[in-house]
């Protein structure tokens, strides 16, 4: 019988951990956009270029400066 205390202890705690996840998922945005994503495909236009990796030079792809 304490076996069965202890699982529905375990559940409940397991339960909270990850209700609390999804809260602070909600409130960190995570859920905001949910149609844009869905439709994005269809759209004719190409997605916008990542400022955060910028095209690599040249010298950086490993192009020999003379053949340009």
């Amino acid at each position: 019988m304490s076996v069965i205390f202890l699982l529905i202890a375990a559940s409940t705690l397991v339960a909270a951990v990850f209700l609390a996840a999804f809260i602070r998922a909600v409130r960190s945005g995570q859920y905001d956009d949910d149609r844009s994503p869905a439709v994005r495909m269809l759209h004719d236009h190409p997605p916008a270029p990542n400022s955060l990796t910028p095209n690599p030079s040249p010298k950086e792809r490993g192009a020999n400066p003379s053949d340009q």
